[in-house]
């Protein structure tokens, strides 16, 4: 059963969908008779919302034309830590999450300022996900400056540092945000090298939309996941995992996905091949299959994935 406060804010709601609802229409959404209508009608006028009641044939509320609520005073960092979170869930199909998160991203860019909810709306269409599991963090501002260069084909002029501690300044045609082994990477055209490139977000600093360059159009039929999966099993990561997984081949292929690594048939299970830089990352994927599992390599996984046993049981006392 719906509680008062709950069905006062799915009132505001139904408001700001439509310009005019009839008081037979409210009241037969919220389940409740005309009179409790109307109590939860000035209860939203106490609060300084303009709802406006007509009478007569026809007659019905409205929200006076022309108010919007106040902006969500959300940071850049704040708006990404949602919308990450809301897309995760339905990119990893959780119940009902494809239906819920598309409720929840329309409330939240309704309440959104202006230039904050176009970047929010890029960032939900961009952003691809390999697999599952936590994020590391990135710069909100500049994930959300990506995602929109991405949307409006845009080229962006940043300072990068590679993997060897390099410092270089780059212009990239942005084709593809994908958050790959549990960080954020950009599959852009690198201008001063004329060629398809990987880049890890946390490593981009100063970025800014450059309206002058001329953007160069993704390869017919690119694929951003597959791109940088490929561009990262060439890369010599730290740690080379081999662990068997009790769980049938087929089983083991739709629980993980065979982007991030080789999956085989033992006469013990599944036997999981892939090279991965971090072993506390490597624990929490293992632990997300939701089976029994055999490391075989690096035995110092083991302390990580006992470590991280440590954590969920102390937490669910």
């Amino acid at each position: 059963m719906r509680s008062p406060t709950s069905r006062l804010l799915a009132l505001l709601e139904l408001l700001q969908d439509r310009p005019h609802a009839t008081g037979r229409e409210l009241a037969a959404s919220l389940d409740i008779d005309r009179r409790t209508l109307r109590r939860y009608v000035a209860a939203l006028q106490d609060l300084g919302i303009p709802v406006e009641g007509q009478r007569g044939v026809g007659g019905g509320y409205r929200i006076r034309p022309g108010y919007r609520l106040p902006p969500l005073m959300l940071g850049d960092d704040e708006v990404v830590a949602v919308v990450l979170g809301l897309l995760a869930a339905r990119a990893n199909r959780l119940p009902a999450a494809s239906e819920a998160v598309d409720g929840v991203l329309a409330k939240l860019n309704r309440v959104l300022p202006t230039v904050l909810r176009r970047q929010v709306e890029a960032l939900a269409s961009t952003v691809l996900f390999s697999d599952s599991g936590s994020v590391a963090p990135a710069p909100g501002d500049n994930l959300l400056l990506l995602a929109e260069a991405i949307r409006r084909r845009r080229c962006v002029r940043a300072t990068y540092t590679s993997y060897e501690g390099v410092v270089s300044s780059r212009t990239l045609s942005p084709l593809g945000l994908v958050v790959h082994c549990g960080r954020w990477y950009l599959a852009a055209h690198d201008h001063t090298r004329e060629a398809l490139r990987t880049f890890r977000v946390d490593r981009m600093r100063a970025v800014r939309i450059d309206h002058e360059a001329a953007p160069v159009e993704p390869p017919d039929g690119f694929d951003a996941v597959a791109y940088i999966g490929r561009s990262l099993a060439a890369v010599p990561w730290t740690h080379d995992v081999v662990v068997v997984l009790d769980l049938p081949l087929e089983t083991a292929t739709a629980r993980f996905s065979p982007r991030l690594g080789l999956l085989s048939t033992t006469d013990r299970g599944t036997r999981l091949e892939m090279r991965v830089e971090s072993l506390d990352w490597m624990a929490r994927v293992l632990a997300s299959l939701g089976c029994a599992f055999a490391i075989e390599q690096p035995l110092e996984l083991r302390a990580h994935v006992a470590a991280l046993g440590e954590l969920l049981e102390t937490s669910a006392r």
